[in-house]
C-alpha cells in the first residue's frame, strides 16, 4: 500500500527541478559556449543605442532584409524595421500570414543620464548633475567605476559618438560616496533618503586652467578636454543623449562558472535569447515577429517605447506587403506573445521577501508566469488559463526545464513588463524568462542554463 502512495505521490505532486541535472558535459559545454556569446554582447552594447546597432547588423549578416527595401513579401522572407535607433522589430513570414507568434524583449537597463546644464564646480572639483533613468537603490551606484556613453552633437551641427570608459586606457569616473567616518546623520536615514536623487553628481576632473581671466577654471578645464576631442560644447549638452553606466566586463560567476554577473541583464538577457531565436527561426507555421522595445524600465512611453506605433505599424505593413485584407483587430486577436523579461530570483540573503513556495530560482530553467504587478495583481497582462497549458505544454513538449513563481511576496513590491501592451493589443500574452539575482544594481546575476532554457522557449514558440 505504501508503495502505491508513493507511486501515486511522484504522479500527482509537481516539484521544481534543477535544469543543470539533465545535461551531460558535452550538452553543458553548449550551454556555456551560448553564454560566452552573451557574455560578449552584454559587455560590449551597454546602451540600447549600442544593443539595437548590434541586432540591426546581426539581422543582416542572416539575411534579413529591410522591409522598407520590399514592395512586396512572400512566405519565407526575413525583414526588419528599426525605429529612432533605439528599437527594432524583425519577423520571419510563415504559413499561416494572418496570425503572429511575438516574443517582445526591451533593450534598455536602469542607469544614469545627464541633466540639461550638467556641469558644476565644487571644492577645486567639477562633478556632471545627473538624473538616474529607471527604478534604483541610488545608494548602489555610488563608488562604482563609470563609463560614458551616448550621442551629442557640435557646434557645427555634426553627430558625435561618446564612448568613455570601457577600454582599458580610457579615465572611469564616479560618484564619490561619503566617508563612514562622517555618517553620523547619514546613517539615521531610511534607505531610500540615504542618497538623494541631488546628490548623484558624478566626478569628472580636478585640473584648473593656469589663467585668472577664467572665471570657472575647474570647469573649463573638463569641457576644454570635451572640446578638443569631440568639438562640443556645453551647449551641446541640452539636446545630448549620454549616459554613465557601470565599467567593466561581463564575468562568470562562481567555482562552477555556472551564473553570468554583469550589468544589464535585465533585459540584455532576454534581448539576446530573443535575436538567437528569431535568427534560426525556418519556415515558422505563423508569422514570427521578435520585437525589441525601449523605454521599458519608466513606463515604456515614447514613440520608442512599446506604447508607441512600432510594433503596430509593422505587422500592418507586413499584411500591406502581403496583400492581404484582414482587419489589424482580427490579426491580433488571434495572435499569441511571451513577454520576455526577468523575473526576481530567491536571494539566499534575503529570502522573506518571497513566498519562498512560489518563487523563482536560479538555475531551474525559464520562468513562465501567470501575472506579475503588485498588490491585487494591479498592473499586469494575466495570462489565460488556456494560454498558460498552451505555453506550459509546449515546453514539457520540448523538454525545457521550466519554473513558475512572482516576483514578490504579497504587498512586499512587484513589477510590469511590455506584456499588458501586447494584451491591449489583443494578444494572449504571457511572461517569460529567466529569474535573476540584484536586479536594477550595477551588476546582476542570472544563471546561464536559465538563458539557454530562455532561448529555447522563445525558439520553439516563433516556430510553432
Amino acid at each position: 500500500m505504501n508503495k502505491d502512495y508513493e507511486s501515486l505521490e511522484k504522479e500527482i505532486s509537481f516539484k521544481k527541478e534543477n535544469a543543470w541535472k539533465k545535461y551531460n558535459d558535452e550538452e553543458r559545454k553548449e550551454i556555456f559556449d551560448f553564454a560566452e556569446g552573451y557574455k560578449n554582447f552584454l559587455s560590449k552594447h551597454k546602451s540600447e543605442r549600442l544593443r539595437v546597432l548590434y541586432i540591426e547588423e546581426s539581422l543582416k549578416s542572416k539575411g534579413f532584409k529591410n522591409i522598407e527595401d520590399l514592395k512586396e513579401l512572400r512566405e519565407g522572407d526575413k525583414v526588419y524595421r528599426k525605429f529612432k535607433e533605439k528599437t527594432i522589430i524583425a519577423g520571419v513570414i510563415g504559413k499561416n500570414k494572418e496570425i503572429v507568434q511575438l516574443v517582445g524583449a526591451h533593450v534598455d537597463s536602469p542607469r544614469l543620464d545627464l541633466k540639461p546644464y550638467p556641469f558644476t564646480e565644487s571644492g577645486d572639483l567639477v562633478y556632471l548633475k545627473s538624473h538616474y533613468y529607471g527604478g534604483i537603490k541610488k545608494y548602489n551606484w555610488l563608488n562604482q567605476p563609470l563609463s560614458m556613453y551616448g550621442v551629442i552633437y557640435d557646434k557645427e551641427g555634426n553627430k558625435k559618438i561618446i564612448s568613455i570608459g570601457d577600454d582599458e586606457n580610457d579615465p572611469v569616473f564616479v560618484i564619490p560616496d561619503l566617508i563612514p567616518h562622517l555618517w553620523k546623520k547619514q546613517r539615521e536615514k531610511k534607505a531610500y533618503e540615504v542618497v538623494e536623487g541631488e546628490q548623484m553628481g558624478i566626478l569628472v576632473g580636478n585640473i584648473p586652467v593656469n589663467d585668472d581671466k577664467v572665471k570657472e577654471k575647474f570647469k573649463f578645464m573638463a569641457l576644454k578636454a570635451l572640446y578638443d576631442k569631440y568639438g562640443i560644447t556645453e551647449r551641446s549638452f541640452v539636446s545630448a543623449d549620454i549616459q554613465f553606466l557601470p565599467s567593466g566586463k561581463a564575468r562568470d560567476l562562481g567555482f562552477d562558472r555556472s551564473m553570468v554577473l554583469g550589468y544589464g541583464n535585465d533585459d540584455a538577457v532576454c534581448v539576446y535569447a530573443t535575436l538567437k531565436a528569431i535568427e534560426e527561426t525556418e519556415e515558422p507555421n505563423h508569422v514570427a515577429i521578435a520585437y525589441f522595445s525601449d523605454k521599458e524600465e519608466i513606463g515604456s512611453y515614447n514613440n520608442t517605447g512599446a506604447t508607441g506605433p512600432l510594433l503596430r505599424n509593422f505587422i500592418e505593413e507586413i499584411r500591406d506587403k502581403l496583400g492581404l485584407n484582414t482587419p489589424m483587430y482580427k490579426i491580433f486577436m488571434n495572435s499569441r506573445a511571451i513577454s520576455a523579461d526577468v523575473t526576481s530570483a530567491i536571494n539566499p540573503n534575503f529570502p522573506d521577501v518571497h513566498d519562498i513556495q512560489n518563487a523563482s530560482a536560479l538555475g531551474r530553467g525559464v520562468s513562465i508566469e501567470k501575472y506579475g504587478g503588485a498588490g491585487g495583481k494591479f498592473g499586469t497582462a494575466e495570462a489565460s488559463v488556456e494560454y498558460m497549458e498552451y505555453i506550459l505544454g509546449l515546453a514539457e513538449k520540448n523538454n525545457i526545464s521550466w519554473q513558475t513563481g512572482e516576483l514578490s511576496a504579497i504587498d512586499v513590491g512587484g513589477g510590469g513588463t511590455i506584456g499588458v501592451f501586447m494584451a491591449e493589443l489583443g494578444f494572449d500574452v504571457v511572461d517569460a524568462g529567466p529569474s535573476n539575482i540584484g536586479m536594477h544594481t550595477p551588476f546582476d546575476i542570472v544563471s546561464k542554463v536559465d538563458l539557454y532554457e530562455a532561448y529555447k522557449l522563445y525558439k520553439v514558440f516563433l516556430k510553432d
